[in-house]
């Protein structure tokens, strides 16, 4: 499509992905959504991106990337028919990290058909130079049906120049206040009886926090204690999307084999605490964890969608970081596939405090069935998560778990186990 046309596009769930070409000093891009009243959010929760990535309604939810054949692409789910009846767009955006969209080669957005993926619309957008977001594209209602226009308008300020713009309340970093000056010395008076004060009105709404790290081969690991984000609750997150209709492996030549719609993967933890404690937190055999009680980690229900709103969560109680010593958070697969191949999985760390912490994996190209994903040790009160995103295959009649153990020398003792 050429810049300012626009097509039909069916009012049905839609897979939006925003590509780019990878490499060595490409900047990053990250996909986001707004919805818009009469131009502007109607509140912050209008929009969708990395730190937010599920809409209220349930219309749009950002799905995150994959790294596959040399390129990037950031996915929005968009199911217009739950768009709600007074958002008349929905702005399609990508904003760039670490660099300008002069550096980012090959961006476009392309509207998919999330059912049966064909193509409903295409923009290749050209021409960038010292833009850090860019608004690509919008979907908008016309006379009852909804439209794809392509809008390549650019931005100079970044996501938070974009957000502002369409009414979004953005968190500044804190800037330490200056010392107050001395106050006089009280002067004498009489004693009075005081009026009882008012309540205090509510406190308004937290802006948006648009901050966040992504771990890299070349950047792989981040302090927390640096980052703010020591206390409070941590939320591990993983989701995924099988792309393709055949994956897996068959013998030691790697014949694919059909991956079952009721693909099952199960997030894990591997703990050690400072007192010499080991153990797993895992689905099988219900060893769901505790979080205020050892090991301070705890599992959620299962979950076989890979979505982002859901998917595997593992909370890690970090008011009690002290008692660690070292967490593994590793994935494996239970059922419906032989190995990770064609398997796009995204993790997500998010502190109660301090930036979010993301990372893709890499595509899988041996008959995998764990991969071990974060490993966050405490090293002299300094907790760091670093990226592992390391593919491990089980020697014949050796347990996922059991394998990972080999790997990161935890020494334990394991029997079967069922969920």
């Amino acid at each position: 499509m050429p810049k300012g046309s626009n097509t039909p596009v069916p009012a049905a769930a839609l897979r939006v992905e925003v590509g780019r070409r990878s490499g060595p000093g490409i900047p990053d891009a990250d996909a986001s959504a707004l919805l818009l009243a009469a131009g502007k959010v109607r509140s912050d929760d209008d929009f969708v991106f990395y730190n937010q990535p599920l809409h209220a309604s349930g219309a749009v939810r950002h799905e995150g990337k994959r790294d596959a054949g040399g390129r990037v692409t950031d996915t929005l789910l968009v199911d217009l028919t739950r768009v709600e009846p007074g958002i008349e767009t929905v702005i399609l955006a990508a904003s760039c990290d670490g660099g300008t969209f002069g550096q980012v080669p090959d961006l476009s957005i392309e509207v998919k058909d999330a059912a049966n993926g064909t193509v409903a619309a295409r923009f290749d957008s050209t021409g960038a130079t010292t833009e850090t977001a860019f608004v690509l594209g919008e979907f908008y209602r016309r006379q009852g049906a909804w439209k794809f226009r392509a809008v390549g308008q650019g931005y100079s300020s970044g996501l938070e120049g974009l957000a502002t713009d369409y009414g979004i309340t953005v968190d500044e970093p804190q800037r330490p206040a200056a010392p107050p000056a001395a106050p006089p010395p009280p002067p004498v008076a009489p004693p009075v009886t005081m009026p009882v004060a008012p309540p205090p009105p509510a406190a308004p709404p937290a802006p948006v926090r648009l901050t966040k790290v992504t771990l890299t081969k070349a950047a792989p690991s981040v302090s927390l204690t640096k980052q703010g984000g020591t206390s409070g609750a941590l939320q591990v997150n993983l989701n995924w999307e099988v792309r393709k209709q055949f994956s897996g492996w068959a013998g030691k030549l790697g014949r694919p084999v059909a991956m079952h719609s009721d693909l099952d993967l199960d997030l894990c933890a591997l703990f050690e605490l400072t007192d010499g404690r080991k153990g797993v937190v895992q689905a099988l055999g219900n060893a769901f964890g505790a979080l205020h009680q050892p090991p301070f980690i705890h599992l959620d229900g299962d979950d076989r969608t890979g979505a982002v709103s859901s998917g595997e969560n593992l909370t890690v109680n970090l008011d009690h970081k002290d008692r660690f010593r070292r967490i593994l958070v590793f994935v494996t697969i239970y059922e419906g596939a032989r190995s990770f191949a064609d398997l796009h999985a995204t993790v997500t760390l998010r502190p109660q405090h301090g930036a979010p912490i993301d990372f893709s994996l890499d595509e899988c190209t041996v008959p995998s069935t764990v991969c071990a994903l974060a490993l966050i040790t405490n090293t002299g009160g300094d907790l760091v998560v670093q990226r592992e995103a390391r593919y491990l295959v089980p020697e014949r009649g050796v347990s996922p778990q059991r394998t990972v153990d080999y790997a990161y020398g935890w020494g334990m003792n394991w029997t079967p186990g069922r969920k």
